[in-house]
């Protein structure tokens, strides 16, 4: 393990010492129906075969690729991956990290998505980054799986693992959604509104974002709780430790459908006597960024933070 910087230790990052060889079987995650995914794969998988790597894809996968590059079943390849590379954007890269949660193999996203907090090589650089990343010059970023359970009043469970949040919303309807929030057993408050954002760290600067919720550094243990359109105009955000757990309960029907989705993706129905909890789990994920990744540049780049002159002589002082 290389020794860390002053940087790396206050942002919780770590060098890490992988060499090419631990790297022989690579899985390449995306979609490929859209051409510029398509073609970045077919780029890649090339130069990854021409290194005398595997290159694998799940059997939904684009068929125009390299002769070398074969199809498995999701089972397959969480078995046999030493590293996924991912192309798409941030929802591509937490999709992957779901699938392969249990098999702690490395995650590099390239962005070929909006945003990309995540997901953070840059199309350009393709070839330059991984070759990088197989050469053990990359920095590691570990962050932390949320577990997220409904249980129905009949007693049945539906659950799901989250990076970055769980949702419950008012869905096809416009009546007001009421539920409780617990934390730790403890009563907290009964709320009005559209629903409520349970998000870690990582997931503070997506949904909860645009719901008032603050930014918080990946690397701190916290999540926060955001109210979506509160009725309550004092019905304001709360960050509480990620050791939590949280539990939320519906209070009236009113005839509102009330939708949880997990990083997108819909669990169920919260019903009148259902509780959806969300907890801490022991599994984490190992995202794998450029030795030059900042996390404050990519929150200026994507939030278009400070626009000056000053801005852009710091910028221009760093690169």
């Amino acid at each position: 393990m290389c020794a860390l910087s002053s940087k790396q230790r206050l942002s919780g990052s770590a060098s890490t010492t992988f060499m090419s060889a631990a790297f022989k079987n690579i899985t390449l995650i995306g979609s490929c129906e859209e051409d510029h995914v398509a073609a970045t794969f077919a780029e890649l998988a090339t130069h990854l075969n021409a290194r005398g790597l595997q290159v694998m894809v799940e059997q939904t996968a684009h068929p125009k690729l390299p002769g070398n590059v074969t199809q498995h079943a999701i089972e397959y390849l969480t078995k046999h991956s030493d590293l996924v590379i991912t192309i798409g954007g941030d929802g591509t890269m937490l999709r992957a990290a779901r699938l392969f949660a249990h098999a702690g193999v490395p995650l590099v996203g390239i962005n070929r998505g909006r945003l990309g907090f995540l997901a953070d090589i840059n199309p350009k650089e393709i070839i330059n980054r991984v070759e990088e990343v197989l050469a053990g010059k990359c920095v590691r970023g570990s962050r932390p799986f949320l577990q997220v359970r409904l249980i129905a009043q009949n007693g049945k469970a539906q659950q799901a693992l989250v990076i970055n949040d769980c949702v419950l919303q008012k869905w096809e309807t416009g009546r007001m959604l009421d539920y409780e929030t617990w934390i730790d057993g403890q009563y907290v408050n009964t709320h009005g509104g559209d629903g409520v954002i349970v998000a870690s760290a990582t997931g503070s600067t997506a949904y909860a974002l645009s719901c008032g919720g603050p930014i918080i550094h990946p690397h701190l243990d916290a999540l926060v709780i955001a109210p979506i359109c509160p009725h309550t105009l004092s019905d304001r955000p709360i960050v509480i430790s990620s050791r939590s757990t949280v539990e939320i309960r519906r209070v009236q029907d009113r005839a509102t459908k009330a939708q949880i989705t997990c990083d997108g993706e819909i669990l169920g129905d919260l019903n009148v006597g259902d509780r959806l909890l969300i907890e801490p789990s022991n599994l984490r994920v190992n995202f794998l960024h450029p030795t030059d990744h900042d996390y404050y540049r990519i929150l200026r780049s994507k939030l278009h933070w400070g626009r000056g002159a000053l801005d852009k002589r710091i910028e221009d002082e760093m690169d």
